[in-house]
């Protein structure tokens, strides 16, 4: 992509106590490359051998649900050639063009096992090969979906199907003419189960344990993603108000098919950590019946699946979408500045006391879109870090 550098104010990069941002995600090179427009050394470590791996292992169909306009990062728009809803590899090209144009200082390769308290305030990062490395201070921008998380079902080892977690797949092609039961009730489990009906799946069912909230993804034009700009500051019981009203925000009622409306308002999900669903094809699909929704998984014997509700099937394969852990326990655990979901307890410019130094983002499930929340935390986690390190 062509494009004017970045500008900086005199970087050095032979300082030998820059930033460290573990994670050279959309959060991470953001962070970078805000920080190095102020003159900061700021350094991404990357366990996999390329920007963006998180986003290279998600499955083919995946666009962004929010807009390209609000999607970009600082310094950098995404090209109008995207189109308005951006494509997985389209981002991913885009990642890559980012870090070029900035000149950001990239390590791949380097995995970080544990941060720790340094002397005069430094941070010293336990890495790949026994490497210590010391910084003024460390930006943790590994996101949310970190380590896949797959129940412990009884009875799990010895089903003899496909059994997978989302992560792994890719495409409906391996899977056209036979019964997949897709269990899970997010983003994920909603596009696959619309991915594997329109690419030939025999039968698809969607195993739901909480329903979820339903969002169309634009109507008339107008995508749900600004409403979310506009409500975001909204407190949570005006939020849980509007939600349930006709609109952009309300969820349809599938009830007869299966899928109630949620029972705790939108708002509140939202403030626990759980997203709406955007509907790229759900709806449609649970209505005509060529998604099923069924009960919960409870535990598999032998070939077949129980659900909650006892009834028994015998899928050829199982997907399960049912989420990521942060994998933050082993980072920085210790230190005391998780919550009891192991997420961090502060966000983005806002350090914690017991870790002053040591800064998180891309950990919040924001309504107004995560890369525009992660750019605008990009910019005020690098003014916070300029001035006090």
């Amino acid at each position: 992509m062509a494009g004017k550098k970045g500008s900086t104010i005199g970087v050095d990069r032979t300082d030998d106590r820059p930033v460290y941002i573990v994670g050279g995600g959309p959060g991470g090179l953001a962070t970078a490359a805000a920080l190095r427009a102020r003159g900061v050394r700021a350094v991404v470590l990357e366990r996999s051998d390329a920007v963006g791996a998180s986003w290279r292992g998600h499955y083919d169909r995946l666009r962004l649900h929010t807009t390209r306009r609000l999607s970009g990062l600082p310094g950098l728009p995404l090209p109008r050639s995207c189109g308005r809803w951006v494509s997985r590899d389209d981002l991913v090209r885009y990642l890559e063009s980012y870090a070029d144009h900035h000149e950001l200082e990239i390590v791949t390769g380097v995995s970080v096992s544990r941060i720790d308290r340094a002397e005069g305030g430094d941070w010293t990062l336990h890495a790949t090969g026994g490497r210590l490395l010391t910084g003024r201070a460390v930006v943790v921008a590994t996101g949310r979906c970190h380590t896949a998380h797959l129940p412990a079902w009884p009875g799990r080892e010895d089903y003899p199907g496909e059994l997978l977690h989302s992560r792994a797949y890719r495409s409906p092609a391996p899977y056209a003419g036979r019964e997949v039961l897709v269990v899970g009730s997010g983003n994920s489990a909603a596009e696959i189960a619309v991915d594997l009906v329109e690419g030939g799946a025999a039968r698809v069912g969607l195993a739901v344990r909480t329903p979820p909230h339903i969002v169309r993804r634009s109507v008339a034009g107008w995508p749900a993603q600004r409403t979310g700009v506009l409500v975001r500051r909204m407190p949570v019981r005006l939020l849980d108000a509007a939600a349930g009203l006709r609109g952009p925000l309300g969820t349809p009622d599938l009830s007869e098919h299966g899928l109630p409306r949620p029972g705790t308002p939108l708002g509140t999900r939202m403030r626990q950590g759980a997203a709406p669903v955007v509907d790229t094809g759900l709806v449609a699909a649970v209505r005509t019946g060529r998604i099923e929704v069924m009960a919960p998984v409870a535990s598999f014997e032998g070939a077949k699946a129980v659900l909650a509700d006892g009834t028994r099937i015998a899928p050829d394969a199982v997907i399960a979408a049912t989420g990521y852990r942060s994998g933050l326990e082993q980072l920085v655990g210790h230190l005391g500045v998780l919550d009891e979901a192991g997420l961090p307890l502060a966000h983005g410019r806002r350090g914690t006391p017991k870790a002053p130094g040591l800064y998180f983002t891309g950990f919040t499930t924001p309504i107004s879109g995560m890369l525009r929340e992660l750019s605008l935390d990009a910019g005020r986690l690098a003014r916070a870090v300029a001035a006090r390190h």
